[in-house]
């Protein structure tokens, strides 16, 4: 990354200097998205808090002003979108937001090359495969000419229409995603280096689907076989006429054909393309038995007893099912109900617990009119996924009030009992120890502390005294036997457990223009 970014700042400089070279035209566009079709939620636009034009550039560390990237290229940033994880997206929200961007790109023909920055996750009413889709309409707008460099999350899928639109490819390498702007930033180095060597679309691109489907919890890179399977991938990329390798896990909580993994390469030479391609996805196959979940798992009710008799703080469990990091609601009320019954909590001097979190904007609009230090009363959860638990009714103290959060927009603490429940006006994932010491709460010095969450994020996971992972119900179950696939292909591993090998050999994807 270094060599290249010396590259880039040779080339910026040059090009400043001579007015006869013209830099390449580059616009930037995606929209990110784990979209669960096993949860009642639906996801609309404001979810994915768009941004348009130049404020783009300061989502990107390495597009700032000066950069060797922003100054390689002349940059039309068009949409990009982020949403958290979620239900499937409206298609009145996908139909606008596409659109806008198709509108934008339309306004700056033409170019030389298209940044398209996705998750590959996203379900969307009515449609298959959204991405696919996506960059089929840009493609439908900037034409086959355009060089485009997709970068993904390697929890995305990637469909063989997404594979012929895309030139260039490239996933994240770590989960969790500590490696996500170094990523983005790979994809595009790519395209500038492509760009400006004149060398421009890649000769090969191969594809080859991977008969797997495991939840992210089972395939973490902290741990075999997925850490070692995962370092594969740089020393191959490195290889004279290979561009870019990689290799996505696929997306287990949607019932769609493209629901599977996928390992592909790019690059100049047709052999090692090839044999790059087929030796990640064989080396995959081979370790399939090996994943196991990134911590014990178990049931709340022992994970509970476990916090109990834990001589090390804080204890963390993961409140798996209703995930809203992987597509869950984010309201399912089962696992609060189970924590604030249980005799050991009902009086302030219990073991203490942080919960976080549960949607309630009911309560959270009592807690607001009550104040800090107050008692307030209000209904929490299940306005959404009501399948497993009915809505909470909260009582106890207001120990914060927190407004203006990008997400949750108002939060707040009730205190109940020894329990600490930290309840939202919209949902958010809690992955940072800001996000609770923002709301008074010492999660360090907490004896239980209750997330929604798969595998523990990094400062969570440093922060742990002890950690489990509790399969509780929700719209991403990790019990994947239990979700009732109905559309996916089949043999699945590990589905279909006794499944013959499957071919494995690279398979040529076509250009967008052939």
């Amino acid at each position: 990354m270094f060599k290249k970014a010396i590259t880039l700042l040779f080339v910026a400089a040059l090009f400043g200097c001579d007015s006869k070279n013209k830099l390449p035209k580059i616009a930037i566009a995606g929209l990110a998205i784990e979209s669960s079709t096993f949860s009642p939620a639906v996801t609309e636009a404001e979810a994915f808090h768009p941004l348009v034009g130049d404020e783009i550039f300061d989502y990107y560390p390495f597009m700032a002003e000066n950069t060797p990237q922003r100054k390689s290229a002349e940059w039309f940033p068009t949409l990009t979108g982020k949403a958290i994880p979620g239900g499937i997206v409206s298609r009145a929200a996908y139909d606008s937001l596409v659109n806008i961007t198709l509108e934008k790109l339309a306004a700056n023909l033409p170019y030389d090359g298209l940044f398209f920055d996705i998750h590959g996750a996203m379900s969307v009413q009515g449609i298959d495969d959204p991405e696919g889709d996506f960059i089929e309409k840009v493609r439908g707008v900037v034409g086959t000419e355009t060089v485009i460099s997709t970068c993904m999350d390697l929890h995305g899928n990637v469909s063989e229409k997404l594979a012929k639109n895309t030139d260039l490819i490239t996933a994240y390498r770590l989960a969790p995603h500590e490696d996500a702007m170094e990523s983005k930033q790979r994809a595009v180095d790519n395209l500038l280096e492509r760009l400006q060597s004149g060398k421009g679309k890649p000769k090969y691109k191969a594809w080859i689907p991977v008969p797997i489907l495991l939840p992210g919890e089972k395939t973490s890179t902290r741990i075999e076989p997925g850490k070692s399977l995962y370092a594969k991938i740089k020393p191959l990329t490195q290889q004279e006429g290979v561009i870019d390798a990689a290799i996505w896990i696929g997306y287990a909580w949607a019932d769609e054909p493209r629901n599977h993994a996928v390992v592909m390469a790019t690059g100049d030479d047709e052999t090692a393309v090839a044999e790059a391609a087929e030796k990640l996805a064989k080396s995959f196959w081979e370790v399939r038995n090996k994943f196991e979940f990134v911590a014990p798992t178990t049931t709340f009710e022992e994970a509970m007893e476990m916090a109990l008799n834990n001589l090390r703080n804080p204890f963390m469990i993961s409140d798996m099912g209703d995930n809203p990091t992987a597509g869950g609601a984010g309201d399912v009320t089962w696992t609060l109900n189970e924590i604030l019954k249980r005799p050991e909590f009902k009086t302030a001097k219990g073991p203490s617990v942080i919960y976080a979190s549960i949607p309630g904007p009911d309560f959270v609009e009592k807690a607001l009119e009550a104040g800090v230090g107050q008692v307030a009363e209000g209904m929490a959860g299940a306005a959404v996924d009501d399948r497993f638990a009915p809505p909470l009714k909260l009582k106890g103290t207001v120990t914060a009030i927190k407004e203006g959060d990008k997400h949750a927009e108002t939060e707040v603490v009730v205190k109940i009992g020894s329990v600490h429940v930290i309840v939202t006006k919209k949902r958010k994932p809690y992955h940072y120890e800001k996000d609770f010491t923002d709301l008074d709460l010492k999660p360090r010095d907490a004896d239980i502390v209750v997330v929604k969450i798969g595998y523990l994020v990094p400062e969570l996971y440093d922060m742990r005294g002890d950690w489990v992972m509790a399969l509780t119900p929700g719209g991403v179950d990790q019990d994947l036997e239990r979700l009732g696939y109905q559309r996916i292909k089949r043999p699945m591993f590990p589905l279909d457990k006794d499944m013959e090998d499957p071919d494995l050999s690279a398979r040529f994807i076509a250009g967008s223009a052939e």
